[in-house]
């Protein structure tokens, strides 16, 4: 049979063809790459077509329109693991091509117009171009959203021009032009009537000093109705003496002789190979572990879908689906009028993003750091440039990841020595007074350690006291300096973790450490040996909310806190999970039940709560903090007493402290930290970084001097 002869033009056309599709694929390729991650932060284009269409939307007809919070509506969990992990999400899923459905970008907006608060959920197109309401409603319930940066400054402004204060500050001998003034909120402490948007405002002198905090015009309260941006109360109480400014500046230079002795070497992190991890726009890669990092102008940074690679098993394994600070409570212990009211809700009433500031290169974070920046929505709506906000670096600090020394051969010594290497995240929020910088370190043995650490400068109050001698009864603090006494306090950080312990169905497991006295029979458990006691473990498996309450220092004996997944074994048999360990900063609230502060951070009385998943349920005080009640939050969601048992479970932990200050505190404090770790237990088949390579001393000197790159 004759073959008909092919077209001449035919080879042309088919690489013509080709082509085509090859620049077809290159197309998508970059339309997939410039595609913005479901769980990455708003950018500034999409924050802009937010705005917009806030402001054309008929839903909100009152003027002006103060933008409170502007932050991502993350898609629902399911959808958000099918693009990260494919279309299951089994135990061991092998890094593969996904192809990956677009998911809907969509804002929460939290707005203040005509008196009322409004919630605004908007849909941003894929080009983050235009945007669109999609639902609105006016909050009804207690609270008010965060203050925002402007409205704080315009308040701050106030005071200078308000003759009953200018009065007050004459009296005192200060010079105005040295008065600086703060934004306080009120707090809430019951009361009949719909609550009033106000704040208070409590001002200080600087004048030789930056350490304005030092120097309180003690006895003097303004209040400012935030609404309408007006002075509506002020009382001058009493008149105390105004700390001096000698002695209480930080600054270099201004602190007096450097310290005696050598001066400690200065040193520098040196990588001649360059970073160990990769940023992929959001997505951090280091070693065995890889998670997204994101911003937030309320909780700050969020760490999301954390997964370890399993060398033994080759595949990548679910640790952490979704973390963040959820609130920062510090409740003062002074109960006088210019004092009892200062219990703040950081994150809900400040906003944890918006305090955070640039970090410093060298001294913030170590040489061989990467930064990230956080875009945020201004009172206006319009996006915010916040540079260099959270840092990734990796940290030597000469520790040790595991070791042995083996000396029973007797012709040879064996030593076998790992060096840990961990990798860091981290961002430094300045919330007034205070610096806490919040830390999250990923390890290669497949922990996750969380270190909060407080610094910055003391509250404190204006006193006639000068000597110690002189205090009689309850002085509600120490006294520091001459005039100052530093009142004391209590610091509770809250953390909201979504674990997904190797999936999405985990149980809650109690490992309590229980005594046994020997009996000598060992069909329960005994030998008979001179031994008289041993102990064993108890298992408990949490079965609802209330069950799912810990408070570590009252706990009825000492216990392993597990994550399970009851649905994956080892091959020994035991349930895969992570263990909870807490590291020091352990203190629960000791205030009485039913005051006022207590109520709206109820959920301090225990460290430990684990709840369902609840997509809704993200802040420990509820959604609106300013001025809440305690009848929305972590406490009030609990008391429906749901099931935790194999189920998508949350774990918020609490790293408390209270603080009674000395005056090595003062005029700024040295850090302090606590924490707790996650730690793998049962999670691999062995020890998963016994395959680390020894630590390479080749072309390194033991005393090197390099120059940073």
């Amino acid at each position: 049979m004759a073959r008909t002869p092919l077209p001449a033009e035919l080879p042309l056309l088919l690489l013509l063809l080709l082509l085509l599709l090859a620049a077809l694929s290159v197309t998508a390729a970059a339309t997939a790459s410039s595609r913005p991650h479901p769980l990455d932060p708003l950018t500034a284009a999409e924050i802009t077509a937010v705005r917009a269409a806030v402001l054309a939307s008929p839903l909100v007809p009152a003027r002006p329109i103060t933008f409170h919070y502007v932050g991502l509506d993350e898609p629902d969990k399911p959808d958000v693991l099918a693009y990260a992990y494919g279309g299951d999400t089994p135990r061991r899923h092998r890094r593969r091509r996904v192809l990956r459905r677009p998911l809907p970008r969509r804002a929460l907006v939290i707005a203040r117009a005509g008196g009322q608060s409004h919630e605004l959920r908007v849909e941003v197109t894929r080009n983050g171009s235009a945007a669109a309401v999609l639902s609105h409603a006016v909050h009804r319930g207690a609270g008010f959203p965060t203050l925002t940066l402007e409205e704080q400054f315009a308040a701050v402004a106030l005071p200078p021009a308000y003759p009953p204060f200018v009065d007050s500050v004459r009296r005192r001998g200060v010079d105005m032009d040295d008065v600086l003034c703060a934004v306080f909120p009120v707090g809430w402490f019951g009361g009949d009537g719909p609550p009033k948007r106000v704040a208070k405002m409590l001002c200080f002198v600087a004048g030789a000093t930056a350490n304005f905090y030092a120097r309180p015009i003690e006895g003097v309260t303004l209040v400012v109705d935030l609404d309408r941006m007006a002075i509506v109360g002020y009382r001058d109480r009493v008149a105390y003496p105004v700390p001096k400014a000698e002695g209480t500046d930080y600054r270099a230079g201004m602190t007096g002789t450097p310290l005696p002795g050598p001066e400690p070497a200065p040193g520098v992190v040196v990588q001649p190979e360059g970073r160990g991890f990769r940023i992929d726009g959001n997505i951090v890669r280091w070693a065995n572990w890889e998670f997204h990092v994101g911003f937030d102008m309320r909780a700050g940074t969020v760490i999301s879908l954390a997964s370890v690679h399993d060398a033994d098993a080759g595949t990548r394994r679910r640790v952490l689906y979704r973390g963040f600070v959820s609130e920062v409570f510090v409740p003062y212990m002074d109960p006088v009028e210019e004092w009892y009211y200062r219990t703040f809700l950081d994150a809900g009433e400040y906003g944890l993003g918006l305090w955070a500031f640039p970090l410093q290169p060298g001294a913030d974070c170590p040489a061989n750091a990467a930064y990230l920046d956080g875009f945020y929505a201004g009172q206006d709506g319009k996006p915010v440039a916040g540079e260099n906000r959270i840092c990734v670096f990796e940290r030597y600090a000469g520790d040790v990841a595991w070791r042995h020394t083996e000396a029973g051969f007797p012709d040879k010594l064996i030593t076998e020595v790992r060096p840990d290497v961990t990798l860091v995240v981290r961002m430094v929020m300045s919330l007034g007074n205070y610096d806490y910088i919040v830390d999250w370190e990923f390890k290669t043995s497949g922990s996750i350690k969380f270190v909060v650490s407080l610094t910055g400068l003391l509250e404190v109050k204006g006193t006639p006291y000068t000597h110690a001698d002189e205090i009689t009864g309850d002085s509600h603090g120490t006294l520091v300096s001459e005039n100052t006494l530093a009142i004391y306090h209590d610091h509770y950080v809250t953390y909201h973790l979504d674990l997904d312990i190797d999936g999405t169905n985990n149980s809650f497991v109690k490992n309590v450490i229980t005594t046994r006295r020997n009996t000598g029979d060992p069909a329960t458990g005994g030998a008979a040996t001179p031994r008289r006691s041993y102990w064993t473990v108890r298992r408990e498996v949490a079965e609802t909310e209330a069950d799912g309450q810990v408070n570590l220092d009252a706990a009825a004996g000492p216990a392993d806190l597990l994550f399970v997944n009851p649905g994956k074994k080892t091959r020994m048999g035991n349930e895969v999970g992570y263990r909870l360990v807490p590291a020091g900063a352990t203190a629960a609230s000791v205030l009485a039940d039913d005051d006022f502060p207590q109520r709206r951070a109820s959920y301090t009385k225990k460290q430990v709560w684990v709840t369902p998943f609840n997509k809704s349920e993200k802040w420990a005080p509820g959604l609106y903090a300013d001025q809440s009640t305690g009848d929305d939050g972590l406490s009030a969601w609990s008391r429906r007493n749901r099931r935790i048992r194999d189920e998508d479970i949350v774990l918020w932990y609490t790293v408390g402290l209270h603080h009674i200050p000395y005056q090595e505190d003062f005029p700024v404090m040295p850090t302090l930290s606590g924490g707790f770790e996650l730690r793998p237990s049962n999670f691999f088949e062995r020890n998963p970084i016994l395959r680390a390579r020894p630590a390479s001393t080749q072309g390194h000197s033991t005393n090197c001097s390099c120059d940073a790159r």
